[in-house]
């Protein structure tokens, strides 16, 4: 029966310490929660500037829900694209410096979209080894020549575009990576990508809201503006509701309009949701308030860690991974926060690189000084 093979496969997993499991969240979005019937301190949210659950967007998307009903019924392209979703991707095309945007259900959706819908066979990708898992799949699926280089190293990313042949270069990276917390090095790559005549897509799933010129993410940052780049950032992390968005040359939108499958053959996201992400749109861009706490949490933070016997990795946004090394004690170390009152997630090939096991603490503007001093607390407590 193929029932066995599966049940071996999850026995190995097991044994190896790298099966996966849910638990069930029965309160609000918040640094607070109940989980699994009991009361806990999280940080493991995305939930950056604590916007999940803000009255105001709650309330624009109860009457989004008046208004508009609650499902979309159709893709865009049939008769699923609302008023408000169209009144949303002018408001994020203005917000990042775009001249279009475009929305997707889920960055995932938005990243395979792109990469599937602009390069193919006898075309030539290049991308950061520790990208997230929805550019790589991206990839894949594209069936363009793929070559990966060093985390944020431009000499071998320079040497292979170099060397590259015939077709359409597209080069893709994280802007602040997932499991590392840090920043790629935008400027050198868009330099490269002018040199070579290169695409530059750049996920900022976890910059936008938080980097940049009121929180315009990571293009602001740098202070980087080109047509040759294509920004792709989500909405359900900074910006507290659900989504992503893609923003760049007109040309470049119309033509996932007409070729990105996962947005072609996709039914529309609610329009109550676009209502929502308005009023998150206006509450980022005003929301300075909210980053210099988030950024004062995260120097408590690693001052307050500095000296645990396990490395936090060298991240200045609010991903702090303090890498633990085997994935056994990782979970262990998971499992006696919880019994503490304290979610923190236990990150685990092939997530990460093998031996690089690691809690991937994330903080929030909702956190509290007393919050981050009790997380640093217990862990220096953990580490006797």
């Amino acid at each position: 029966m193929p029932f066995t093979e599966l049940q071996r496969q999850l026995d190995e997993r097991t044994a190896q310490g790298l099966l996966r499991a849910r638990r069930t969240v029965s309160t609000p979005q918040s640094p607070n929660l109940i989980v699994d019937g009991k009361a806990c301190l999280s940080f493991c949210s995305n939930d950056y500037l604590g916007l999940a659950c803000h009255p105001d967007i709650v309330a624009a998307l109860q009457q989004g829900a008046v208004e508009y009903g609650a499902g979309a019924g159709a893709a865009h392209l049939v008769s699923g694209h609302f008023y408000s979703h169209e009144k949303l991707e002018h408001a994020l095309a203005s917000f990042v410096g775009k001249p279009r945007a475009l929305l997707f259900s889920t960055g995932y959706m938005a990243n395979i979209g792109v990469v599937q819908a602009l390069v193919g066979r006898g075309d030539n990708i290049f991308a950061d080894k520790l990208n997230h898992a929805s550019l790589n799949d991206a990839m894949l699926l594209s069936r363009a020549n793929v070559k990966r280089y060093r985390h944020n190293d431009m000499e071998q990313l320079s040497v292979m575009l170099s060397q590259s042949g015939k077709g359409r270069k597209l080069v893709c990276t994280d802007a602040v990576f997932s499991m590392e917390g840090d920043i790629a090095h935008l400027s050198g790559l868009q330099a490269l990508c002018e040199q070579h005549d290169a695409w530059l897509l750049v996920d900022d799933a976890h910059g936008f809201g938080v980097l940049g010129e009121q929180g315009r993410g990571s293009l602001s940052h740098f202070a980087l503006s080109s047509p040759r780049i294509i920004y792709m950032a989500t909405l359900g992390k900074a910006a507290g509701v659900s989504g992503a968005f893609v923003a760049g040359e007109a040309v470049v939108i119309e033509t996932l309009i007409n070729a990105a499958r996962s947005y072609v053959y996709t039914t529309a996201t609610p329009p109550a949701l676009s209502c929502a992400l308005l009023e998150s749109v206006r509450l980022i861009r005003s929301g300075d308030e909210r980053r210099l706490r988030l950024q004062n949490l995260i120097a408590k933070l690693k001052c307050g860690l500095a000296d645990l016997p396990w490395p936090l990795l060298d991240s200045n946004t609010a991903i702090q991974p303090l890498i633990i090394g085997k994935n056994q004690a990782v979970i262990n170390l998971s499992l006696a926060l919880k019994e503490r009152g304290i979610w923190v997630a236990a990150i685990r090939p092939p997530t990460v690189p093998e031996g690089t096991a690691r809690l991937r603490i994330t903080l929030s503007a909702s956190h509290t000084e007393a919050e981050v001093d009790r997380l640093i607390a217990v862990l220096h407590e953990l580490a006797v």
